[in-house]
């Protein structure tokens, strides 16, 4: 079953992926389809700011950043196959690097969110942790928006067509991610509180008070709940512009560096203490963009009546 949830997830991410048809249309304009003379190249140059469509199968715009997240969604669930193929009781290799890495998020999330919430939504942040980090180390391997395509267009002017660039380091990859959150966490609202308790937990007035001041709180709430809906709506932007902020000038950096001393050793020594601190920028963004979805569901779903912990888990009757 964690297998199947892992897929699935996985699959609504890369459909997600999808580039509006605005953002496509100026790719193809960067691009033009009358170039000539192709040939395959190692080439370095600034990590542009939207990513590159090096194919159109039937009219469907193929980015260098959607590669990459098939390559590494592909491997994941390659991976989890494999380790989870032949279970022992005394785990080891693939699987007890699986098993290890499945109980540690468990436990650590259960610890912030509770017993109850993490046997419901554990598939879904576990899930958008492997991913992320994974998919951040990818972009540190040699070649990725190295290696690609030179172009010379019909005007005489020349191009470079990368075939990779890190999935995060596309707005398109955080914001679906962002928005597949946003809806998800609605239904968990909606599942914990119901429709009523939904708005009640936005609007309602908190603290046992009478009278005129009852009044005064009920308005002060209203307008607090105002602001809540603004930073709810807000939500998706702040994810994924953190997230992708922090992929695209991470890379930028290690290419700059690459560059700061001229000829191979210069790229290759200089790059290397870098390369060591986006491993660790690699796994921070993975783990914050968890812990704040996280964080985010455990708020709406927690319940602040008497008779329930901040857990959401009910206390037993003395």
């Amino acid at each position: 079953m964690a297998g199947i949830r892992l897929t699935i997830v996985l699959l609504y991410t890369l459909f997600a992926l999808m580039p509006s048809s605005r953002a496509a249309e100026s790719i193809r304009e960067a691009v033009p389809a009358d170039s000539e003379h192709v040939v395959h190249t190692e080439h370095h140059e600034e990590l542009t700011l939207h990513p590159v469509v090096i194919a159109q199968p039937f009219g469907f715009p193929i980015t260098n950043s959607m590669v990459v997240t098939w390559i590494v969604a592909a491997a994941l669930i390659i991976f989890a196959q494999i380790a989870t193929r032949d279970i022992k009781q005394v785990p080891s290799g693939a699987q007890n690097f699986w098993e290890w890495l499945v109980e540690s998020l468990y436990n650590f999330l259960e610890g912030i969110i509770g017993v109850d919430l993490v046997k419901k939504t554990f598939w879904f942040f576990a899930t958008i942790f492997i991913f992320i980090l994974f998919a951040n180390w990818f972009g540190l391997i040699p070649g990725v928006g190295t290696v690609g395509w030179d172009i010379k267009y019909v005007d005489g002017t020349s191009g470079f067509l990368p075939w990779f660039r890190g999935a995060n380091a596309d707005l398109n990859m955080t914001f679906a991610m962002a928005i597949i959150f946003f809806v998800l966490w609605v239904y968990w609202a909606l599942q914990a509180n119901g429709p009523g308790g939904f708005i009640s937990h936005i609007f309602g007035a908190k603290g046992a008070t009478t009278g005129a001041l009852k009044a005064l709180m009920v308005v002060v709430f209203l307008l607090v709940g105002v602001l809540e809906v603004v930073s709810i709506l807000f939500r998706p932007i702040s994810l994924s512009f953190r997230l992708f902020g922090n992929a695209y000038a991470g890379e930028n950096m290690l290419e700059a560096m690459s560059q700061l001393v001229p000829g191979w050793l210069g790229s290759i020594i200089v790059p290397l203490p870098f390369y060591a601190l986006e491993l660790i920028v690699g796994a921070v963004q993975a783990l914050v963009f968890m812990l704040l979805t996280s964080v985010f569901t455990l708020l709406i779903c927690q319940h602040s009546d008497e008779g329930h912990d901040s857990h959401g888990s009910k206390h037993p009757a003395h």
